[in-house]
């Protein structure tokens, strides 16, 4: 299977999904740190792609609302601030 059919696959998937969107931000990353990384490793493998660095602002945009709650932007950077939403806030899925 190709890069650009995994691709696809993994959008269509991402767009079927519903959210219960949160007032609260339950992500929230060390800015200071932020400045300081060189890798924004958090833009790279959150699948949601929740995370964007904007070089020319120097500052990190947070999507949180499109969060799938897998985690993988806590286990790659320690300076995420990684909670889960309220209850019965965030991602709902099918058997939940």
């Amino acid at each position: 299977m190709t890069d650009k059919k995994v691709s696809e696959n993994l959008d269509d998937k991402l767009y079927k999904l519903k959210y219960k969107t949160d007032s609260e931000n339950h992500l929230v990353p060390d800015e200071s740190k932020c400045l300081q990384c060189v890798e924004k490793i958090c833009t790279i493998i959150c699948p949601a792609n929740v995370y964007n660095y904007n070089e020319t602002e120097k500052k990190m945009t947070v999507s949180y609302e499109k969060c799938l709650e897998c985690g993988a932007c806590r286990i790659a950077c320690r300076h995420i601030n990684w909670k889960y939403p309220r209850s019965g806030k965030g991602v709902v899925y099918k058997n939940s």
